[in-house]
């Protein structure tokens, strides 16, 4: 019975953070996102897919720091292969406001990044690799109080040497984030028993 008592507790306590929970101070993001995935069929087609892991954490209620790594390759056809790789810091800033969060269950968030990033092209040998920036809104739909889906429309440039100074691209990304419970959680959670 006691135990019955205790997970009922730590339930109601979770389900109490619903709306807010996740993007207090102390807790952790883990997940990632994909972009430009491609999958050709035809003879000659390209594979394309961008992958850009991340964890982060929260700083305070709303505002979270952390680091990406960005992996991505097209292949395929007569392009050639290009390789994206990249690795740097992160912030993201979650907008309150019923006005800016309409959907129950959604927040809208700003997202930017700077790191060292790179584009090989082999085909052609032009690559572009240096300061890799980016910067773009998204949406994140909680289907669990810890557990997000997110749409990320994102600019990512890149300056630096190689054949090419400069390159840039706008995507779409869409990504599945986990958020780990901090501190007070946990606390709340010990402090019931």
């Amino acid at each position: 019975m006691k135990k019955i008592t205790v997970m009922l507790a730590i339930i109601m306590i979770a389900s109490s953070y619903v709306g807010k929970a996740q993007i207090q101070r102390g807790n952790v993001l883990v997940g990632g996102d994909i972009a430009n995935f491609n999958l050709g069929l035809n003879k000659g087609s390209q594979f394309s897919m961008l992958i850009d892991p991340k964890a982060a954490w929260f700083i305070r209620d709303n505002t979270a720091i952390g680091a990406y790594a960005e992996l991505g390759l097209v292949t395929g056809g007569d392009a050639g292969t290009t390789v994206n790789y990249g690795v740097g810091a992160l912030a993201r800033q979650y907008l309150s406001g019923n006005a800016l969060n309409a959907v129950k269950h959604t927040r809208f968030f700003l997202e930017g990044n700077v790191g060292i990033e790179g584009q090989n092209i082999s085909g052609s040998g032009n690559s572009t690799n240096g300061l890799g920036l980016g910067v773009g809104p998204g949406i994140a739909y909680f289907i669990t109080p810890n557990i997000g889906l997110e749409g990320l429309l994102k600019y990512r440039g890149r300056v630096g040497f190689g054949n090419e100074t400069t390159s840039s691209n706008l995507n779409l990304n869409v990504g599945f984030q986990i958020y780990l419970p901090g501190r007070t959680v946990r606390q709340a959670a010990t402090n019931t028993q």
